[in-house]
């Protein structure tokens, strides 16, 4: 029976894997991750360097992943959102703003370090032009829709728009997440973006 009970107090190979993510999140708050080491990451996870290697083939794999978990967390909270843009359109368009705000700025260091290594990274510049372009798809779909009903205006193409009013918020989140100045003050981004867009949409 204890050995039954010591066996199964081992860490998984899920829990090492998710120990290796938590710890590199943990330390992207407190500095970038060319100044974190794969030595510092596998301490952190409490596991050998080569056990690092098992889960990991590089600190950029593990940035990826990080990324992946951000994404997918937000695609899950936008399905399941109501569309109901037909009853109050403007709170429907903050709740699915929201989502992003909330998310990326609950893991801001993961969402600042893909910001700035996408530039080198091909792979997370691929996953994050993916997930925008799913995000830009979601919101030319509801604008279209939004015009059909005649609840909001032609004007702009609407797959223009929707790319437009994206790479805003990719471009205020990013500014606000990585220090830069001028930027908006966390406690307004959501009032300031989902604003823009209301405006933006319906004119």
């Amino acid at each position: 029976m204890a050995q039954r009970s010591r066996r199964a107090s081992r860490p998984s190979g899920d829990d090492r894997q998710a120990a290796i993510l938590s710890t590199a999140e943990r330390m992207l708050g407190e500095r970038p991750l060319e100044d974190i080491s794969i030595e510092e990451l596998a301490t952190g996870a409490g596991i050998s360097r080569p056990t690092f290697y098992f889960y990991f083939s590089s600190k950029d794999d593990v940035l990826l992943a990080l990324l992946d978990q951000v994404i997918s967390q937000v695609e899950h909270r936008v399905a399941a959102l109501p569309r109901d843009f037909d009853v109050d359109p403007e709170a429907a368009w903050r709740r699915s703003i929201a989502v992003f705000v909330e998310v990326f700025t609950e893991h801001r260091a993961v969402s600042a370090a893909a910001i700035t290594g996408r530039v080198r990274n091909a792979e997370v510049h691929d996953l994050w032009a993916k997930s925008m372009q799913t995000w830009v798809g979601y919101s030319t779909e509801v604008i279209l829709a939004e015009r059909a009903r005649g609840a909001a205006p032609e004007g702009v193409d609407a797959g223009e728009l929707a790319t437009a009013l994206n790479l805003m918020n990719e471009r205020v989140l990013g500014a606000a997440f990585t220090g830069e100045t001028p930027a908006i003050d966390h406690s307004h981004v959501l009032d300031v973006l989902s604003g823009i867009w209301i405006r933006s949409i319906y004119q």
